[in-house]
């Protein structure tokens, strides 16, 4: 017999309840138990029609509630809904538990792993000759257009960044050595040391979206939120409207700390932070020297803050999404997290090309062996043998609303918490992005 309860309808049968099939309502998620008169399913608050049955006496029986999968059309019309919500052009099925890393690398074909050094050195002149051009741009600009040229020189740069990210990878040229010298003179003007970066990325590689163990960034810890005002208040700014900047941060407290690298690694980690404080020892004073102080300013600093803009966007967008879980160590599945725990973005032609396709990010996370200048033969691949598991997306306002208000405070259930929902009171820089911030998809 069927009737209406509370909104859904539902069969009782015997001792269980189960929603009728043509249920709008998401399917019911914990079974339970619940003890019914059967005069109180007719007394609705809503004035719902009620069931037409006649009964003599008050008898209570006993009813479960029996999850039912939603169908896959159901499932696909969610995600739909999702991907508009959060700005993503697809957001993936979830990959079968099943399916192995080594099963998604066996797809793609045998070329995309090959290094070409003509393509390799080909990025490098690309990243030389558009960095000395926005240095140009820099020098002769006049100030009200001085932003355009820290614009173009900071995403220069950050294809400098790609080309030593490749020869951390060995994905640059067949021969180590000179992998290390281009990855350490490519990472110097972003003072960036090159072999504490190379240790601690490839943790990253390893352990995608795993909580405590990935070396990029995480969720915010409850216990960390709560563990003083001071601290809280700036999570909050750094998580909210400081966010695109955060890898500043990163970047800091990862790569000087001698403690944070095994001893085996601490010799290489030296010779790298030797460099960079020589090319700051050197570098720095001689720019002073022939620009002065805003010469400084000008031609290193706002371009390096342009880099980290980009170096922070990219790291968000990467791996951060309200639907994108992070797992502790014993339920996390590699193939999950790196297909369906990284995002494919698109940007516009000139940021790609200057920043080497970094943006397709999904095939480097199957395998950081293939070269950047291949990242798109790759991804084609994927696309089509594996398509329905891609998350994909184009820059937009409001996939970025999405990361800055939404993804803070971890949650096991619901993988994200905003902040002004846990501490409203103190989260107006979240509340100011909210309104400001566009939402255009």
């Amino acid at each position: 017999m069927a009737c209406r309860l509370a909104g859904s309808s539902f069969l009782l049968v015997g001792q269980q309840r189960r929603p009728i099939q043509n249920h709008k309502l998401s399917p019911l998620t914990c079974p339970g138990t619940f003890n019914l008169k059967w005069e109180d399913i007719f007394r609705g608050r809503n004035n719902q029609k009620r069931c037409l049955i006649s009964l003599r006496h008050s008898r209570v029986v006993q009813a479960v509630a029996v999850p039912i999968a939603p169908s896959p059309a159901d499932r696909r019309e969610h995600r739909k809904q999702l991907s508009e919500r959060y700005g993503f052009r697809q957001i993936g099925e979830p990959l079968p538990d099943n399916v192995t890393l080594k099963d998604i690398i066996e797809t793609l074909p045998k070329k995309v792993f090959e290094i070409d050094d003509v393509k390799a050195w080909k990025s490098v002149l690309i990243s030389a000759t558009s960095y000395a051009l926005g240095l140009f741009m820099i020098a002769k600009t006049p100030w009200y257009l001085l932003p355009l040229a820290w614009a173009w020189t900071g995403t220069a740069v950050t294809g400098f960044f790609v080309i030593g990210h490749d020869c951390a990878h060995k994905s640059f040229s067949k021969n180590k050595l000179v992998e290390d010298i281009i990855g350490t003179l490519a990472f110097l003007p972003l003072i960036y040391p090159y072999e504490p970066w190379r240790f601690k990325h490839d943790r990253h590689h390893a352990k995608t979206n795993m909580l405590q163990e990935d070396t990029a960034w995480h969720p915010v810890a409850k216990e960390e939120f709560d563990s003083s005002p001071v601290l809280r208040k700036a999570i909050i700014y750094g998580y909210g409207p400081f966010r695109p900047w955060m890898s500043i941060a990163h970047w800091l407290i990862w790569h000087f700390d001698l403690k944070k690298f095994r001893p085996s690694e601490v010799h290489r980690v030296k010779i790298s932070l030797a460099c960079v404080f020589a090319f700051m020892a050197v570098g720095w004073p001689l720019i002073i020297y022939k620009t002065g102080i805003i010469g400084w300013i000008n031609f290193w600093l706002m371009p390096w803050l342009g880099y980290h803009f980009w170096m922070s966007t990219f790291t968000m967008v990467h791996h951060t999404a309200p639907h994108i879980p992070f797992k502790d160590s014993d339920e996390w599945n590699a193939a999950q997290a790196q297909l369906n725990g990284t995002v494919h973005c698109d940007y516009p032609k000139w940021i790609e090309i200057l920043c080497h396709n970094i943006n397709v990010h999904i095939p480097h996370h199957i395998s950081s062996r293939i070269p950047s200048y291949n990242l798109r033969a790759a991804h084609q691949s994927l696309q089509e043998n594996w398509g329905k598991y891609l998350n994909e997306a184009a820059w937009n306002w409001r996939l970025m609303k999405t990361i800055l208000t939404m993804c803070h405070v971890y949650n096991k259930e619901q993988n994200y918490i905003a902040f002004d929902e846990i501490a409203p009171e103190e989260s107006q820089p979240i509340k100011f992005l909210k309104k400001v911030m566009p939402d255009y998809a």
